[in-house]
């Protein structure tokens, strides 16, 4: 009942967005009514700005004439549960068809365009509201906060004006300019910085000393964050105060060319209006590249000790306890994306591994026990006391029931013994390899030989393992479902 009346409320929001598309369609295409709207007032059709303006210059009998119509299409026919009309079914034949195939193609049809109608016709609302234009002239937009700067440099392909975060929302150009300022110094600081850490590995190093009363030679400063602790303390006093020099040598207050960042070195610029426009533009793109190229040239010089990244020298990576593991396959690598490892604890890894294996080999079993049975069955009888034979016992979730209670006993108490008697936990051997088993559990196997072979047949075992339990679940949701281990869904009513 509640879906039915919601897919009657569907139909008619559907079928007055239709309508409503077209209305606004339809007068930019054909054109307008010849003659008046309201001859009373003197107001003709063409009188009549299409979209949202429109409400304003209908006449109230208009508007009286417009709920007038509403009200007799909604009740002049019995609408309660179980009507055709409850169905959207009106009377109206003109679309329809004889056919029941064509017919439900249609409705299918109809239902299809009235969801797409109300998306378009929400879409032609805010952008009307917006512009002031039916087809959304964005042109037209003049209350954008995003206008006072839509024009200034760094508005560049191909996202435009990007302020994800909402900062110029409240359109003031005082804080635009402001930030401007505090991105161009970021980014001609991050530049130098990026080209510090390439031309040392590029050009080497400065002949001579860097501190002649230390003894210490720009070739013994290493590149990267290990420079810090070598630069002397006179060293860092001499930047700083070259920083200083920068900073406060020029005024940098509001409306001074220092605050658009023109320090007055023209160098790189040129007389060219379109060309120094093209060039501060490229100097705000390549700052916003060297910000982002001198964190992740900071972050790889922190884990790793060296300013170029290899990942080799990253020994205390909480991964490396892991990464040579069983089960590290391609193409994902080692995959732990909650982070159960990068506390490092081998035990706790031995732990988790050991579980995984079990839950491996207990989900390769159950999706043959759903997949054999479709082939075989043994002879005879499950329970010759309760007269249960095997046939008796349907594949899946539907042979719980059937299970006599002894059975479950019998079960259980294989499991006990399997867990505690015969597969016991030895910290000395691998997870998994265990005395009367062997690396692959198999009862009495022998353990294989250290090699290649080894390897790949327990990689594979994981590998089975884990895709047995991805199967299994998904056996067991399709058989709730429908009643049916391979989930026929057709008996899903």
């Amino acid at each position: 009942e509640n879906f039915a009346r919601r897919r009657q409320t569907e139909l008619k929001h559907g079928r007055i967005a239709m309508l409503a598309t077209m209305g606004y369609i339809t007068p930019e295409l054909v054109g307008k009514f010849p003659g008046y709207l309201s001859p009373s007032l003197g107001l003709k059709f063409a009188d009549v700005p299409n979209g949202l303006a429109a409400l304003s210059k209908m006449p109230t009998a208009g508007w009286g004439q417009i709920l007038g119509y509403m009200a007799f299409c909604e009740i002049s026919q019995d609408q309660s549960a179980g009507t055709p009309a409850a169905a959207g079914d009106f009377g109206w034949k003109v679309l329809t068809s004889a056919d029941p195939a064509e017919k439900t193609k249609k409705l299918s049809a109809e239902i299809a365009n009235g969801r797409l109608a109300m998306m378009a016709i929400i879409g032609m609302f805010f952008q009307d509201g917006l512009t002031g234009s039916a087809w959304g002239d964005w042109a037209l937009y003049t209350d954008s906060p995003l206008r006072a700067f839509e024009s200034e440099l760094g508005v560049q392909a191909p996202v435009g004006f990007w302020d994800p975060a909402g900062f110029t929302a409240d359109g003031n150009a005082e804080r635009f300019a402001r930030r401007r300022q505090t991105e161009l110094k970021h980014g001609r600081i991050a530049m130098l910085a990026t080209m510090g850490y390439i031309t040392p590995e590029i050009t080497g190093k400065f002949p001579g000393f860097l501190s002649p009363s230390m003894n210490l030679r720009f070739e013994d400063v290493p590149n990267g964050l290990a420079a810090l602790s070598k630069v002397p303390s006179a060293g860092w006093m001499q930047i700083l105060s070259y920083m200083a020099f920068c900073e406060i040598s020029q005024d940098q207050t509001a409306g001074t060319p220092a605050a658009a960042g023109d320090f007055g070195w023209k160098v790189l610029t040129s007389a060219d209006p379109a060309e120094k426009t093209k060039k501060l533009s490229a100097e705000i793109a390549n700052g916003r590249l060297a910000m982002m190229a001198i964190i992740g040239m900071f972050f790889q010089d922190g884990l790793t000790g060296s300013a170029w990244g290899d990942w080799a020298l990253y020994t205390d990576s909480p991964l490396r306890a892991f990464e040579s593991e069983l089960g590290v396959q391609a193409p994902v690598g080692f995959f732990d994306p909650f982070g159960m490892t990068k506390d490092g604890d081998v035990e706790a890894f031995k732990r988790r591994r050991a579980t995984e294996l079990k839950n491996g080999r207990v989900a390769m079993l159950a999706c043959m026990g759903y997949i054999t049975p479709e082939y075989f069955r043994f002879p005879g009888f499950c329970s010759p006391t309760d007269g249960v034979k095997f046939a008796d016992i349907p594949n899946g979730l539907a042979a719980i029931s059937k299970v006599p209670g002894a059975g479950w006993t019998q079960i259980f108490l294989f499991l006990g013994l399997i867990e505690k008697g015969f597969y016991t936990y030895d910290p000395a051997r691998a997870p998994g390899d265990y005395k009367n088993a062997g690396v692959l559990g198999v009862p009495n196997g022998s353990t294989m030989q250290q090699g290649e072979g080894r390897t790949r047949k327990l990689n594979s075992e994981l590998a089975n393992g884990r895709l047995a339990m991805m199967a299994i679940t998904g056996m067991w949701f399709q058989d709730g479902l429908t009643g049916s281990a391979w989930g026929d869904w057709s008996l899903y009513v």
